[in-house]
């Protein structure tokens, strides 16, 4: 059972019900639970305490899993990239931060949101898909729904951890469309082969984490893969900050001298490459 405040701050409003709805997985669905003197008693009978509910109410940066009864948070370290990840919650799908950064869109939308923004700029998924950072898993996800086949590549196991705690990443374990591959991007793609993927999307950490992954090697190798006509959503960041503005510029100037017609997206922060049939 996962919770974090935005489901457990109700339950220490004045004048509570005896019996109260509960979202037990973030938000994805609700339960009954019932107040007790020393909490509120869960469907399989262990009791949420009111010292645990103070504690998710008070870190309102975390989400945390009980189990046999005590609070874990749920975190991760990687020594292998030497990052701090943690699982984010929102009013919607829970956000990661990797080392104090979230990774998705949370300033007037969610996760769940911003990545609908990003299938509907890259147009219906169809085929075989390479999502490119897989991270929480939304967009493997979200085009599984339509897509033939999704292979989702991540860099780090850290994350798989974070990902099997989450409620809303659990379709990447469970989904026979989603093949998750361990390793970098910049590594896996130049072995791919010639045309085989329908569309990309490509969503990489910010340029100061992953520079390689906006470089015109990685595009050259994205325009390779991809079959005549095949598109890729690259997101890039916010169109109107300076930061957002520097690196849309480089990127959609590199896209176009390996080939792409580019067109911006700005309200999935982000652009649409197309390949030449």
């Amino acid at each position: 059972m996962i919770f974090s405040h935005f489901q457990t701050r109700q339950l220490v409003k004045k004048n509570t019900p005896s019996v109260m709805p509960l979202s037990t997985d973030l938000g994805l669905t609700v339960v009954e639970v019932r107040k007790t003197q020393g909490g509120w008693q869960l469907p399989d009978g262990n009791i949420l305490t009111y010292s645990q509910i103070d504690t998710i109410n008070k870190d309102e940066n975390s989400c945390f899993h009980l189990v046999n009864g005590e609070l874990q948070k749920i975190e991760a370290f990687s020594a292998r990239t030497n990052r701090y990840y943690s699982l984010l919650p929102t009013s919607g799908a829970p956000s990661m931060l990797v080392s104090g950064i979230p990774m998705h869109r949370i300033k007037g939308t969610t996760p769940d949101q911003d990545t609908e923004r990003k299938i509907q700029a890259l147009g219906k998924p169809f085929g075989l898909i390479l999502d490119t950072a897989m991270g929480l898993g939304y967009t493997a996800i979200r085009a599984a729904r339509t897509a033939a086949q999704v292979i989702t590549i991540e860099l780090d196991p850290a994350v798989i951890s974070i990902c099997q705690a989450n409620p809303w990443s659990q379709a990447l374990f469970t989904n026979p469309k989603i093949h998750k591959i361990i390793g970098n991007t910049a590594d896996i793609a130049p072995f791919l082969q010639d045309g085989i993927f329908n569309a990309i999307i490509h969503d990489p950490p910010m340029f100061n984490l992953g520079g390689y992954l906006y470089s015109g090697e990685i595009y050259e190798t994205f325009y390779r893969i991809l079959r005549p006509n095949g598109r890729m959503f690259h997101y890039i960041g916010n169109p109107e900050s300076r930061t957002g503005a520097s690196v849309g510029k480089g990127v959609m100037n590199r896209l176009r001298q390996v080939g792409f017609t580019v067109t911006p997206k700005p309200n999935a922060f982000g652009v649409l490459a197309k390949k030449q049939g």
